[in-house]
């Protein structure tokens, strides 16, 4: 069978964090979030990693990683481009923000042709997870059925600000049902909630299973991911702000009956620097999971 690929999603901005987090050291020799993403899923059979980045951080992806992660696995890079656009549509002039998770991973559709996994380049899944979808895609043989790796809400905010989540629905074949993109989460006095678009909060349980973006696919999703993103921008290709998320299409083949995406709970770790004040926890998580013998240090030898 063919060992699956890493997809990792490391072409955001950075925006609330205030610079590259895709870079930035957290490990006890300077290992990033990257590296510790890429070393569990090593052990958990993948067999090649493909970064979605912009070409105006190349340089400082090269020079990270792509030299030493060569000598363990197999490495591609592709380019999120504002303009690279299908069927004659042109990016409004001026935009220069990226068209979102979805327009993203079909800039990596001719780099894959096995199950793959996709992740965002600055959360720390854990090995279990990556475990846990490589099992699920040595099994599956179905090529209309995906998988995504859900978690605890609780385990997911953030102390210092809020966060957005995609809240899964389940039926009793563990299958989803739906995801629906909620913003605005935090925990306020021990009850999490989030706000609506008229800025009113509504309290969600603290076992609710969200998605971190961490899917599991088959090549086949990539029609899927082009068809609608050409929907999409029948719609919107003249915003400046519009973006086509990955969790949108889902939603649709879903509830199209075109698809199946089963839904694997991990009680794992979790953790990400969504806020800079986020750093110095996830530091100190690395530090004891290094201590206890989970990883190596330095990571790479």
């Amino acid at each position: 069978m063919m060992k699956p690929v890493l997809l990792i999603l490391a072409a955001g901005m950075g925006s609330r964090y205030g610079g590259l987090k895709q870079v930035d050291p957290v490990g006890p020799a300077g290992e990033t979030i990257l590296d510790y993403s890429v070393f569990d899923a090593i052990k958990a059979g993948f067999g090649k990693v493909v970064f979605i980045i912009r070409r105006d951080i190349e340089l400082a992806f090269v020079e990270t990683y792509i030299n030493r992660l060569q000598k363990y696995i197999e490495v591609e890079w592709v380019f999120q481009e504002t303009d690279a656009l299908p069927g004659g549509y042109v990016a409004p002039e001026g935009r220069s923000k990226p068209w979102g998770t979805g327009h993203a991973m079909l800039m990596a559709r001719n780099n894959i042709h096995q199950p793959f996994a996709v992740i965002n380049a600055d959360d720390f899944y854990g090995r279990e997870a990556y475990e846990t979808l490589s099992n699920y895609f040595n099994k599956s043989n179905n090529e209309s059925e995906y998988a995504m790796v859900a978690y605890r809400l609780k385990n997911t905010l953030s102390d210092f600000g809020s966060v957005s989540r995609g809240i899964c629905v389940s039926n009793e074949k563990n299958e989803l049902i739906s995801v629906t993109e909620r913003t605005s989460i935090k925990s306020v006095e021990g009850q999490i909630s989030y706000s609506d678009a008229n800025n009113s909060r509504f309290p969600l349980p603290d076992d609710t299973l969200v998605s971190m973006n961490f899917w599991g696919f088959k090549p086949g999703f990539f029609c899927h991911l082009e068809r609608h993103f050409e929907a999409f921008l029948k719609l919107n290709a003249d915003s400046m702000t519009a973006e086509f998320y990955i969790p949108v299409v889902v939603d649709q083949l879903i509830k199209n009956n075109e698809a199946k995406v089963r839904l694997l709970k991990n009680d794992g770790q979790w953790f990400g620097i969504t806020y800079k004040e986020d750093k110095p926890e996830v530091v100190e998580k690395i530090a004891q999971l290094t201590r206890a013998g989970i990883y190596p240090s330095p990571l790479w030898p």
